[in-house]
Order: structure tokens, then C-alpha cells, then sequence
């Protein structure tokens, strides 16, 4: 019996894991499209007001390494003079935030 419960519960822990992993477009709802838009566009008012770059244009995707977009969901981005332009995603496992760079890439056009 307490083989059976160990069981169960070691079962529901990882169903609860494996459930904690969102979907790539709903984290970008949730984690990027008030600034970024949902279509990637940036001509949200605020990205307009943070000049985000456009993810639909392909010059924009080649100069943006997966790492750097990694890094800047991970920590953060900051501009030039050091104020910060962008939070981290601290909610997001390092699967998702891989998940978001994914979902960005598929913006090209």
C-alpha cells in the first residue's frame, strides 16, 4: 500500500512538472507581446515608446544571436546608457525562455 501512494504521488509531481512548461505562445502572450505585439512587429505603444526592433524583418532576426536573446529574456536588457529597457522573465524555466527564442524565430519573414 505505501508503495502505491509513493507511486501516486512521485506520479502527480511529475505531471504537475511537466504541466509547469507553457506553451511558447502562451508565455509570449503573457511575457512579451505588450511590448513586442502578438505579432511580433513591436508597434504595440509601447514598444513604439522602447523602439523595439521588428521580428518580422529578416535583417533584425540575422543580427540576433539565440544566445543574446536567451540572455536578454533571462536577465534582461538594458540600453546604451544603462537604464533598463527590458525586465527578466523571472517566472520562465530556461526551457521556456528556449521556447520563446524558438517561437521569435518563426516572426520571420
Amino acid at each position: 500500500m505505501k508503495k502505491i501512494i509513493l507511486l501516486a504521488g512521485v506520479m502527480g509531481f511529475a505531471a504537475a512538472l511537466a504541466a509547469s512548461a507553457a506553451d511558447p505562445k502562451d508565455n509570449w502572450s503573457a511575457s512579451c507581446a505588450r511590448c513586442h505585439g502578438s505579432d511580433g512587429k513591436g508597434q504595440t505603444n509601447m514598444g513604439k515608446r522602447l523602439d523595439c526592433k521588428d521580428y518580422t524583418d529578416a535583417s533584425v532576426q540575422a543580427a540576433l544571436t539565440d544566445e543574446a536573446a536567451f540572455k536578454a529574456i533571462k536577465e534582461g536588457f538594458k540600453d546604451k546608457d544603462g537604464k533598463t529597457v527590458m525586465r527578466p522573465a523571472a517566472n520562465l524555466s530556461d526551457t521556456d525562455i528556449k521556447g520563446l527564442v524558438a517561437y521569435l524565430r518563426a516572426f520571420k519573414k
